[in-house]
Order: C-alpha cells, then structure tokens, then sequence
C-alpha cells in the first residue's frame, strides 16, 4: 500500500499506552498503533437525553490539545474504547489517527449501559418523541386521535410522508412500545395512549368471523380525500395480496404487551380469536385439513380469495413455511400471553383464559421443536440455521431476494427465544428439555459469532451468503448493519450470559451495547437509524430515511429498552455492585382477582418480588405466590409498582 488512507472506525480494548499514542486490540485479535492528535476528542457515549456523562477526572493544568495528557487522562490498559479517525498505510507503515475516542463509562471497570437509568431514560426520550411527533402536545388520547393523525410512514424528522397509509401491524408495534415505556417507567401518558391505540386496532382492522370464532386483520388503512380505503391483503411488495402470517402475528404483539399490564377482557377475547385463527387457517395438519401433507408447522402465507396456503395465486409464497411464520410467534405474542396467563390469574374469566393456556403451552411446544429439528443446518461448516422451507420442509434456496443467504440477526433471534422458552420448560420441571435448548442455542450464537460480528469495528452485520464464493464472508450487498439485528444480538448475548456466566457473552454483549448506543441513536431527531455502514454512520437515503415504516414502528428499539434494563439488573449489575433492583407497573381492568408481574422467562429463584405499592402505598399484607399478585380489595385502574430485585439480592435480605 503506498499513501493509502481510509476513514475507520475501530472497536476494542486498550493494550498498552505510550505518551500519545495507544495498542488497541479488535476481537479480531489485530492490533493497531492509535495516534492521539491536537484535536482528538475523547469523552463516554452520551443517551438520547444529550447529557454529558465525562467524570473522567481532570488533571490540574490539563491540556486537551495535549495528545501525551488526554492519553494519560483517559486510556487505560483494558479499556473498551471506540476509534473514530483515519487509517494510515505507506510501505507497511501502518497507523490510525484517532479524531473521536468513544469510552464505555468515565471509571473502569464501569459501562454506562448498566447503570440504572440508562435505558429507562432511553425508552421515555423514544416514546416522548413518537408521540409529541403524532399527536404534538396532547397528553391525553382518544381513538379519534389515532384515527385522525397516525401514519406509519414518518420522515427522518417525524414528519408524515406523502403516503399516509395506516398499518396495522406498525400500529401494533407501537402500542407494543408504548405498553414496554408504561412497564418501565408508570408513566400515565404511555399507557393512555396505548389503550387510545389497542381500540383504534381494534375498531378499525378488525375482521371478525361471522360466528365470532375467528379474527383476521386487515393491512391497514389509507385516507383518500374524499375518504378512507380499507387495505386487506399486504401491500409489503414480499407479500402483495396475500395475507402473510407475519403480519397476523404482529397484530398481537401490542395486544399482549397492553393485556399484561390491564388484563383487559375484550383484548383477551381478540388475542384468543387470533391465536384459534392462526391453527385453523394456517397450520399444517391433517385435522385442520384433509389436502395439507400434515407435516407440521405453520405456511407464510394465505391467498385473501380461497382461505388456503397452497392455491397458485400465491406464486412463489404458495405452501410455504419460514422463519417468521414459525418462530416469529414466540417473541411477538406467546411470551408475554403466558407471562399473563400462567398461572391462571383468579377472575370471571377463567375458563376462558385456562383454554387458551393450553393453546398457547402447544403451539409453543410446536414452534420450538420445529426450530431445533428444522432450522440448524446439518452441514457443519455452515454457521447459519436455514429460514425457508417447502411445505416437505425441503430448505427453499431460490426465494427472490434471499436465495441461499442468512439474516444474521434471525440467527441470534433464535438463540435469544430459545433461552427463553428453556426458561419456561425449568419453571414446569422439564430440566432435560430445558437443556437441550440451550445447547443450541450456545452453538447457534457461538458458530455464527466470528462471521456476523464485525470484528473490527463492533455491530452485528445484515444478510451475507450462507456458502461464501472462495472466502469465510460474502456479502450479497454491502456490509451494512440494521438496527433491530443489533437488538437481537445484543438480547442474545445477555441471556447467554445470564445461563452460562460465561464472560465471552457479557463481553460480546458490552460490545453491542455501546456500539448501538454510539451509532444507532438518532440524537438528532429523538429516534433509530434502521440502517448504518460498516464504520457506523447512518445509511439514510430512499426508505432508509423512514423512520416508521413497515419493518420500523415502535417496536424492536422499545423491545431492546424492555429486556436490556431487565436482564442488565438481573444478571450484570451485581459485578459493579450496582441496584439490583428495578420496578415494573401495572393498571389492572376490573373484572381481575389477581395479576401476573413476571418480567420475562427467567430461571426458577433468579428473581424475586421485593415490595408492591399501590397508588403510592406499600403493601406487606400481600402474600406474592408465583408472581401472581392478589387483588381482591384493589380498586380497579389503580395503580400497582412491583419492585423486583436479582436472586444474589435477594439472598442478602
């Protein structure tokens, strides 16, 4: 290489420090000599609420133009630090200037990431935003409101776009995160425009059969100017005309995330409509369908005219099965159904609510099974599961734009879900089971780690060629990275981390974390970024600049906010001796003698209730079995804060 330069960005720890200048080790195991420059910044990642948080201490007489004495103030051996500069090469001669230097926190051994607040804060600035973007300064909400003012399509600003369609599914989306800021944070405002939201989906998308068994919904909704065009069939150019799973799965994901904190009848009854649908339309089997080969699982997709999977309408989607039609139910709805459901909550309801527990406990029981026999590729020189499949299971390699390539974030998706659904196996004693997910899911993280994370620069990578042409990486388009990839990497390390204590997941993790915390945070606007390069600079042309389209809403960032702060605080602030603590709420519906206050699937003892207040009072007269929260003498719409704290904790109590 002669003068050959290149703007980089690098991640990892401080080997060595030498007056200006610093060894920095990527997970690669490549290590690059790092020049500190007259104006290197230096200083740890900042949230969205713009604050500084550098407490590194200053030095008397210090000079930031100094490179010898912002070296000595800030790097550290075994410090993880982002690089921001300029990569050097002349006759081997190789080097980086640094111009931005990015620390996990101001004090070793610390990650700001992990404090208590981190994504409290995040979740809130992200909710604000959404709403004060839609519905500008109310702080009160009505049905009219979303009918009248919500779009799925939002500019990089929060602005609406020339299409002002209204999906379903995006809305859905939203009332998930909008339900995930309420959990975290009790804020009012969150849960009155959920439940504006849940009657809006409910009123305006709704299909209901006509003996009430079934609910399909509708894609969405476009105003004309002189009226409004119900869409039912997708317009998702992967799903034109037809009616995809996918998308019937994700109008439960607000459903369920609103129904955890409320237990809300009517939304009980919807969820329960949906979930009879999704085994009687769509599910391979004989007993659903004498013409179905009943091989298990369920097909992508519908034809809107016939009802059925496999009619030639379909095309290339014609009896089909793939990732999201078969694992995509667990994270979405069935999790958060269960968590409320089991054990039974005490009520008028219960019958109702103990048959759909047990559809639920089967269709989990189905689509792990089918994740551990199906997806895993047998070739073990192959790090990536397979995601289509004929209605034989026989793995579809042609399908358009996916051919024989991986979603790397599909991969850490499965094992994230997997953990979980082992977690739920050990609460009922089925240990042996429990294991054997979490093998795989340890062997699906571990083998597709080396190839879909960055090794030099941090972030988990989008779609690359599941058999490379003469190397270990290929890439279809460019090394580009997605937001709610990052996510399911980032979950995934953490869970594994919470099972196995091993540090090779926390690290990963801590990676992940502060590289989506770097890069992904729109600080500008109040949002994400769907989409950076592999340096992390934001992608945000063409579709890439909207901010709540299709595959964006208000979900996997919420998502990521939700689960982070509550596996943070369960499994990683003990080792700063940190809170151990953290508090979810709840607004129960009349009609309930009790509530579910489970976080998430977790491990048998790993958490305990602490204390319960209600409107404000603590409560020790009541008696917590099962995170099942007695309410006989709760007022319904009151307003309950259940404060966990981690097993360690709660051993020193």
């Amino acid at each position: 290489m002669h003068r050959f330069t290149q703007d980089t960005t690098l991640m990892g720890t401080v080997e060595s420090v030498n007056d200006g200048e610093f060894q920095l080790r990527c997970r690669s195991g490549d290590i690059f000599r790092v020049r500190i420059g007259r104006e290197t910044s230096c200083a740890p990642v900042s949230n969205l609420d713009h604050l500084s948080r550098n407490r590194v201490p200053e030095p008397s007489g210090f000079d930031a133009h100094d490179p010898a004495q912002v070296a000595r103030r800030y790097i550290a051996p075994g410090r993880l630090v982002v690089v921001e500069g300029v990569y050097h090469d002349n006759d081997g001669n190789a080097h980086v200037d640094a111009r931005a230097i990015h620390l996990a926190s101001s004090f070793p051994d610390r990650y700001v990431f992990e404090e208590t607040h981190w994504w409290l804060t995040q979740i809130a600035r992200f909710a604000d935003k959404w709403l004060d973007d839609l519905f500008g300064e109310r702080r009160s909400y009505r049905v009219d409101d979303f009918a009248e003012l919500y779009n799925t399509n939002l500019n990089i600003l929060g602005l609406p776009m020339d299409d002002n369609v209204q999906e379903m599914a995006t809305l859905s989306r939203l009332i998930y995160g909008l339900s995930s800021a309420y959990l975290l944070t009790g804020s009012e405002r969150y849960l009155l425009a959920a439940a504006a939201g849940v009657e809006f989906q409910r009123v305006t998308f709704r299909s209901m059969s006509h003996d009430g068994v079934y609910n399909f919904w509708a894609y969405g909704k476009r105003r004309g100017r002189y009226g409004t065009h119900l869409l039912v069939p997708s317009e998702n150019p992967d799903d034109v005309d037809t009616l995809p799973l996918y998308e019937q799965i994700y109008a439960l994901a607000g459903l369920a995330q609103y129904f955890r904190i409320t237990g809300d009848w009517e939304v009980l009854e919807d969820i329960r409509r949906t979930i009879r649908t999704f085994d009687d339309f769509y599910l391979d089997e004989k007993s659903v369908n004498e013409d179905f080969p009943g091989l298990g699982g369920y097909f992508s997709h519908l034809d809107y005219a016939t009802m059925r999977p496999d009619v030639a309408a379909l095309g290339d989607n014609q009896s089909r099965k793939n990732w999201n039609s078969i694992g995509d139910h667990i994270p979405a709805y069935l999790v958060n159904v269960i968590l409320a459901l089991d054990p039974l909550p005490q009520g008028e309801y219960q019958a109702t609510a103990s048959s759909l527990l047990d559809r639920c406990r089967r269709m989990l029981d189905r689509c792990a099974d089918l994740i551990v026999e199906k997806f895993p590729d047998p070739n073990p020189e192959i790090p990536y599961v397979r995601e289509r499949f004929d209605e034989k299971w026989s793995p579809d390699l042609t399908w358009r734009w996916q051919q024989n390539r991986a979603v790397v974030g599909h991969n850490f998706k499965i094992s994230w879900n997997l953990i979980r659904v082992a977690n739920y196996y050990r609460m009922s004693g089925q240990e042996p089971k429990a294991q054997a997910l979490v093998d795989l899911a340890a062997r699906l993280a571990d083998d597709v780690t080396p190839h879909g994370i960055d090794q030099f620069r941090g972030g988990c990578f989008d779609t690359v060629e599941r058999q490379p042409a003469g190397g270990e990486l290929e890439f279809p388009w460019r090394n580009t990275k997605d937001f709610w990839q990052q996510e399911q990497a980032l979950l995934a390390y953490l869970i594994l981390y919470g099972e196995t204590r091993d540090e090779k997941y926390l690290e990963l993790a801590r990676e992940q974390a502060l590289f989506w915390n770097l890069y992904f945070l729109d600080r500008d606007n109040g949002g994400i970024f769907f989409r950076v390069n592999d340096n992390g600079m934001p992608v945000i042309a063409g579709q890439y600049a909207n901010k709540g389209g299709h595959a964006i809403a208000g979900y996997h960032s919420f998502e990521l906010n939700y689960l982070a702060h509550v596996y943070t605080r369960i499994h990683v602030a003990e080792l700063a001796d940190s809170d151990r603590t953290f508090c979810l709420y709840f607004q129960p519906r009349a009609g309930l003698r009790s509530i579910n206050v489970l976080p998430d699937f977790v491990r048998p003892g790993e958490v305990a209730v602490q204390s319960v207040r209600i409107n404000g009072r603590t409560r020790t007269d009541l008696q917590v079995r099962d995170f099942q929260l007695p309410l006989d003498d709760v007022e319904p719409g009151a307003t309950i804060s259940v404060r966990f704290q981690s097993a360690s904790s709660a051993q020193g109590l």
